[in-house]
Parts: structure tokens; C-alpha cells; sequence
């Protein structure tokens, strides 16, 4: 058994979400992920892993190709291997648990909102050139 309390673990930085690793196990990772009112993730995806996130405390939304998701407490989001996503915080603090499982756990990002200084890294380029996103973004 792993244990763990996610008050106990949270970690919170007014310049990035923070996504702590807790533990593997078996091919997969989980995490607890602290937010700040506003912040935003990288649009992203994980080619070969699925991702699940269940919201503890807070809340916010989850954008997808298909459109957005409202995230409060007690709901969960499950993204299959190379949904792209992001998600945005709403106005308080929040606590997600978070599941990565299946192949590689690495991720591609398109872009970062409110990151002007951010830029594509060449291994993202290249995958989004060989894995192009829908027009309608």
C-alpha cells in the first residue's frame, strides 16, 4: 500500500502550477498538482499515456479539441493517449490528483497562454509537424 495526503504534499508557486510526482508503479505515475487562481497549463498531450485528473479542492476548466469541461471538486477528467489539453484555473487555490499510465509518460506542447516567453522546443515542432492539430483549435 502508498498512502499519501494531499494537503500534507501540496506545494503551491505564484509563477507555475506545481505537479509533484508522488510515486510510480507499474508503468504509471501519480501526482498531486497545485494551481493558483489563473494559472494556466502548456496545451499539451501524451502520445502514448493516458492521463486522469480528479479534482480534490478548487476547481476550473478543461479544454480539449471537442471544447470545455467545467472542473470542480469531485469531478475527474480522463484524456486517452494524444488528446490534446489544457486547463485553466479558476479563482482560488486548487488540489488535483493526478494518474499518468500506459507507455511513455512524455509530453508535447503547442503553446503556453499567457507564457509570452515560452517558446516550442524543437522535439515538440517536429512532433506537431508529423501529428498536426485540427484547423478548428
Amino acid at each position: 500500500m502508498i498512502a499519501h495526503n494531499l494537503h500534507d504534499e501540496s506545494a503551491f508557486d505564484p509563477t507555475r502550477h506545481v505537479e509533484k510526482i508522488l510515486g510510480t508503479l507499474d508503468g504509471g505515475d501519480f501526482t498531486v498538482a497545485c494551481w493558483e487562481p489563473g494559472q494556466v497549463s502548456p496545451n499539451h498531450c501524451h502520445p502514448e499515456a493516458t492521463e486522469i485528473y480528479f479534482c480534490y479542492q478548487g476547481g476550473g476548466v478543461m479544454r480539449t479539441p471537442d471544447g470545455e469541461t467545467p472542473v470542480s471538486p469531485g469531478s475527474f477528467i480522463v484524456h486517452p493517449p494524444g488528446e490534446l489539453h489544457e486547463y485553466e484555473n479558476g479563482p482560488e487555490r486548487t488540489l488535483l490528483f493526478r494518474v499518468r499510465y500506459g507507455g511513455d509518460k512524455t509530453s508535447h506542447a503547442i503553446e503556453w497562454r499567457g507564457h509570452p516567453e515560452w517558446t516550442q522546443s524543437p522535439e515538440n515542432i517536429a512532433y506537431f509537424e508529423n501529428n498536426p492539430v485540427a484547423d478548428d483549435q
